[in-house]
């Protein structure tokens, strides 16, 4: 294998025992397939890595080709052709009489397939029992314009029938998408009979849903966004846009925005406007290639949150107004969100690892050891996840097994009663269940939400006492400013949270925030530059720092002002004290709760980690400073 340019490196590996008689790659999968005189059919990646290797059949390989689409392949031998998966098992044998298949090639469309055979017979094939599968509805393709739905738990059965043949079908979100050759028909699962129908100006290529839209991809007009009800949204696009080469990975859609990998750099993330079509904010670039993507079906914008495989096939958590990306796992084969509920789910390393609250890293990120879940399932190596809703994941396996895993239903039933702000029955449901991982879920939420008194059981439940000491200590100040840097302080995004308290005009707050922090040069930076009021004060405490720490200064600006400036402790006392007194007098200015939930005292320990105090101050020294912002 050679690229394009002279100068690169050709790549070139042993692919089987004797002649290589077929090779076929696929664009959108970037996977080979190669047959060869040893009468075996084998699947590579892009830099020559085997997938897959079939038995040894009966005959030599002749023949082999992709579907378009990428899904299925094509394999042809002595009086049969195999249709098979993408990952290399066979979906079905069908013998034929046309001695050796020298060649097999697709339709554009993906739905047809034509042989040529050594005693000069042609075949036509058609792909027919195509199946999906939504909670209790079941879609199976009979033939090329008719489709059989089952309702398992009314056991009653439907057929729907096309004009044209069926090029694409998606079920989900209560809503069947069926894309024809000429049309696209939306179905809901509670009424078969009237669909909404809308025209197609070229082949289908893809069919992506959300809870409330859904996308159509083809080459002629690219990107359409519909709602439901048949009523066209926008036309994405962007530049270096190409819609052939769009598919389930590298496209996500979500109710607020619609994801995109950049084809011309795979390094980038686009994000475009469901109702417009217009980017969102500025493009994501990561430091590697980006092979799969996945938007949360849930929350507004502020909250979405996308989920990516990066080509060393580890799986990072980002939002999307901001790139703050988070390692979940390492060695995935693939990942997907719920659709009725945040929960993540991937499968890593040969096992099913689950997720109940994966937005823990932008709260809490220490809370991802109660969340996370591992499963031994047996489901081996290359193994796809082909849905997830509620508590039921289904899994294929590289044999073409599939496999039925559940999960615990209970985060899901909390989920509810969080979006519903019924707290009180939330806590009434973990009382009830008493497992860390629904504490866990229910401490990540509150804190989302803000409800503090929440919060503050459950990570008592947890025996986490720095964090419900630290939530006391915030329940306690008096201005909701303050509170909302120390809320964003505890997510560890401490600029912002001196933003806010600037923004406030808090500048005390900032100074000390920086020495919590032990950021000793920023804080002398906002001392100097909000009128030198409390320079004396960063001076101070630099000063009990190192003696605590019996420490020199070595810091050139704090030597320079330690002789300019006179340090008297009385003073400085008083100025915190003022400081405390107008933050009072503001308008609004009141604490959540005059008094704590628990029988403890908030100036104990009020640190951000169990060691806070430990890097430098005395717990002393650490204490007073936390209560001269109180």
């Amino acid at each position: 294998m050679s690229g394009l340019q002279s100068s690169s490196k050709q790549l070139q590996w042993e692919g089987h025992e004797g002649l290589v008689l077929k090779v076929d790659w696929n664009p959108i999968n970037n996977s080979i397939i190669s047959a060869g005189e040893d009468c075996r059919y084998k699947v590579w990646d892009c830099y020559g890595r085997l997938l897959f290797q079939s038995p040894r059949a009966d005959y030599t390989i002749t023949s082999l080709a992709w579907c378009p689409s990428g899904d299925v392949f094509a394999v042809g031998s002595f009086n049969y052709i195999i249709l098979c998966d993408k990952t290399g098992w066979p979906y079905g044998k069908e013998k034929l009489n046309t001695g050796t298949l020298l060649s097999v090639a697709w339709s554009l469309d993906g739905t047809q397939l034509a042989g040529a055979g050594g005693n000069g017979t042609v075949v036509f094939g058609q792909l027919v029992d195509k199946r999906i599968e939504w909670t209790r509805i079941i879609a199976t393709l009979e033939n090329h314009n008719r489709i059989r739905i089952q309702d398992i738990l009314s056991e009653t059965a439907e057929g729907l029938d096309f004009r044209d043949r069926v090029i694409k079908m998606s079920l989900g979100f209560q809503h069947l998408v069926v894309a024809t050759a000429t049309q696209c028909c939306i179905y809901s699962v509670s009424n078969w009979s009237t669909p909404h129908i809308l025209d197609v100006k070229d082949t289908v290529i893809l069919v992506k849903q959300c809870l409330r839209y859904f996308l159509l991809v083809d080459c002629f007009t690219g990107l359409q966004l519909y709602t439901y009800g048949g009523r066209h949204l926008s036309n994405p696009k962007f530049q270096g846009l190409r819609a052939e080469s769009f598919n389930h990975q590298n496209v996500s859609l979500s109710d607020n925005v619609l994801a995109v990998i950049d084809h011309n750099d795979k390094k980038v993330v686009r994000f475009l406007d469901i109702n417009s079509g217009k980017l969102v904010g500025d493009v994501m670039r990561l430091s590697l290639d980006v092979v799969e993507i996945a938007l949360n079906q849930l929350g507004n914008l502020t909250d979405q949150k996308l989920v990516f495989v990066d080509s060393n096939r580890d799986l990072f958590i980002t939002p999307i107004n901001r790139l703050a990306a988070f390692k979940l796992a390492s060695m995935v084969e693939n990942s997907m969100w719920n659709d009725v509920a945040d929960v993540l789910v991937a499968v890593a390393d040969q096992r099913l690892v689950v997720w109940y609250y994966p937005h823990a890293p932008t709260v809490d990120r220490d809370l991802l050891q109660y969340v996370k879940l591992t499963k031994d399932c047996h489901i081996g190596k290359n193994a796809k996840l082909q849905s997830f809703h509620g508590p039921r994941c289904m899994v294929r396996r590289a044999d073409g097994a599939s496999i039925s895993a559940h999960v615990s239903p209970y985060p899901f039933l909390l989920f509810e009663h969080v979006a519903a702000k019924q707290w009180d029955q939330a806590l009434r449901l973990c009382r009830h269940v008493k497992d860390n991982l629904l504490w866990a879920c229910l401490a990540g939420t509150s804190m989302a939400a803000k409800e503090l008194n929440m919060a503050e059981v459950a990570y008592a439940a947890l025996d986490e006492v720095d964090r419900v000491h630290y939530i006391m200590y915030v329940k306690g100040l008096l201005s909701e400013e303050a509170r909302q840097a120390e809320l964003t302080l505890f997510r560890r995004r401490p600029e912002e949270a001196e933003s806010i308290l600037l923004q406030a005009g808090l500048i005390y707050r900032a100074i000390s925030l920086n020495i919590r922090l032990f950021n000793w040069d920023r804080a002398l930076e906002l001392a100097l530059l909000y009128k030198k009021t409390h320079l004396d004060t960063v001076l101070w405490y630099r000063q009990r720092y190192l003696q605590s720490t019996k420490y020199e200064e070595t810091k050139p600006q704090f030597l320079h002002f330690a002789q300019q400036v006179v340090i008297e402790a009385e003073q400085i006392k008083a100025k915190i004290k003022e400081e405390k007194e107008r933050e009072r007098r503001r308008s609004g200015a009141n604490p959540l709760q005059a008094k704590p939930m628990w029988n403890i005292s908030h100036r104990e320990m009020p640190t951000l980690s169990k060691a806070g105090f430990m890097s430098g101050l005395s717990k002393l020294d650490y204490n007073e400073l936390l209560s001269s912002t109180t």
